[in-house]
């Protein structure tokens, strides 16, 4: 299949079309291929993700890694109709009757960007609206270079507050899961 043309509007359907070994991304309907990620960005998710799995277990909600096609709705597009497809690094979701082909089509719980040079600006500005708009509750953005998390937390009006920031020092505690604490001294402990 040639490469998708930039100029063109595409859908989740045309996305299922192209080949299976490579990453994409759709904004509003605008493919973006995705890098393999460095081997530091995958120790830190393993790690994330190994966290929230083991809390997660037997549990109404599961962690789920990249690869995983989350399909983000404009409105009432059908899931075929989607023209926002995102590979979050991880993501959390609570209603499983969403669960569906690749992925997920509807707003997960929580969702993380582990960030590097080439998906800041992606990350901090064009996801973050999209997250925001959708109503994704917690969305956090992991800076491996610099070992700090910013956790944006959804508010009563819709928008996301003022982040909470993190080193790799510290433990968080999930706003969404209370009972729930992520050690970051852990999570950056690969790449020191």
């Amino acid at each position: 299949m040639p490469l998708p043309n930039p100029e063109q509007k595409y859908s989740y359907a045309d996305y299922l079309t192209w080949p299976e070994n490579e990453h994409w991304e759709l904004f509003d309907g605008v493919p973006c291929m995705q890098a393999a990620p460095s081997w530091q960005h995958q120790a830190i998710s393993g790690e994330l993700y190994r966290q929230f799995a083991n809390y997660l277990q037997g549990k109404g909600c599961q962690a789920f890694a990249s690869p995983f096609d989350l399909r983000l709705p404009n409105g009432e597009e059908l899931d075929e109709e989607t023209t926002n497809v995102f590979q979050p690094d991880i993501v959390v979701i609570c209603d499983k009757n969403k669960l569906k082909g690749t992925g997920y089509f509807g707003t997960p719980t929580l969702i993380i960007e582990i960030s590097s040079a080439s998906t800041s600006r992606v990350d901090r500005v064009i996801k973050f609206n999209k997250y925001e708009k959708a109503g994704v509750k917690e969305y956090w953005i992991v800076d491996p270079e610099g070992k700090y998390v910013n956790i944006f937390t959804l508010q009563k009006d819709g928008r996301y507050g003022r982040p909470e920031a993190y080193t790799d020092i510290n433990k968080v505690q999930i706003s969404v899961f209370p009972d729930l604490t992520i050690d970051l001294s852990q999570v950056f402990a690969p790449i020191k």
